[in-house]
């Protein structure tokens, strides 16, 4: 791939990502406007901003806090000592390449060949790496994955993916709220009413639960997609930053033959990871992260 190609595919990535995560804002207020519809439609014009603040709260502390709690869940450790000197170093090197601020660093005691990134802004990052990780790969295959992270970090990618994890709990949690009402009566009791007002309500009424019932699983297949196309477009940063996409290549190579998948770590924080950390017969649909195979040809395709 030519120069021209490499920032089309960094283009065609983002546009992407953006469009899907729309598509979750629009689910999420659809959710809304259907679960006040149901309950309180007197009260729509006071109740669906009183929403929309609530959840706005609700994104904005997840936005403070949230990567200490990722870091939290998989007993990360700050990387102190000489012992991991090279990976402070490595760090910061890359960090300066790419203008960024450098990011707090952290162990992960692991057989397993990963790492992520966290925070909410590049003022306010951490990388995390595993023990694995360190001990298997090479110079340039360490500087790869680094380069990796740090070009989620710069490209405030960590941020996106905590609030559309967020926007997705927040779906199921609504789409919960309108069949457990729908189930013991709140919307049965208005549904005969409504119904007998006209054949318009019933069809909203219909309408709205079919959204309830397929919300869960269109928010997370968007989850799904637009982790695997921010993993394509780190790939491609880190190949930027290096200069070197085959150490990348090289470091994808190793994790495929060495990996288990059995980091059992939450699924929730899942997709922050350099590869997938829990391996099942699912993947290739629920997968949050593009097949190794595939991220490996392009790279060196470039």
């Amino acid at each position: 791939m030519g120069r021209l190609s490499f920032y089309d595919e960094i283009a065609r990535n983002r546009r992407s990502s953006i469009l899907l995560a729309i598509l979750v804002a629009v689910i999420l207020f659809a959710l809304i406007s259907m679960i006040v519809y149901f309950l309180a439609p007197e009260l729509i014009m006071i109740s669906l901003p009183l929403s929309l603040i609530l959840i706005f709260l609700y994104v904005y502390g997840s936005y403070m806090y949230g990567d200490g709690v990722v870091l939290a869940s998989v007993n990360a450790r700050p990387a102190e000592g000489r012992e991991y000197q090279y990976l402070r170093d490595t760090v910061e090197g890359l960090s300066i390449a790419a203008g960024i601020p450098t990011p707090k660093v952290y162990i992960i005691d692991s057989d397993e060949l990963n790492a992520f990134a966290t925070g909410r802004d590049p003022e306010h990052a951490s990388i995390a790496v595993t023990t694995a990780l360190m001990r298997e790969l090479n110079r340039l295959e360490l500087e790869g994955v680094i380069g990796h992270e740090i070009s989620h970090i710069r490209n405030r990618d960590i941020l996106f993916m905590t609030l559309v994890a967020v926007l997705v709990g927040l779906a199921a949690i609504l789409s919960h709220i309108i069949l457990r009402s729908f189930r013991y009566g709140g919307i049965s009791r208005r549904r005969g009413e409504r119904e007998r007002a006209g054949g318009i309500e019933a069809i909203i009424i219909m309408v709205g639960l079919l959204l309830a019932v397929i919300a869960p699983i269109v928010t997370r297949l968007v989850q799904f997609a637009i982790s695997r196309r921010r993993e394509y477009l780190a790939d491609a940063s880190s190949a930027e930053l290096t200069r070197y996409p085959e150490g990348l290549a090289s470091a994808l190579e190793k994790i495929m033959k060495k990996n288990r998948g059995r980091m059992e770590v939450s699924e929730a924080v899942s997709h922050l990871f350099f590869v997938d950390p829990n391996r099942s017969p699912l993947d290739s649909l629920y997968a949050t992260h593009p097949p190794i195979e595939e991220r490996i040809r392009r790279l060196r395709a470039m």
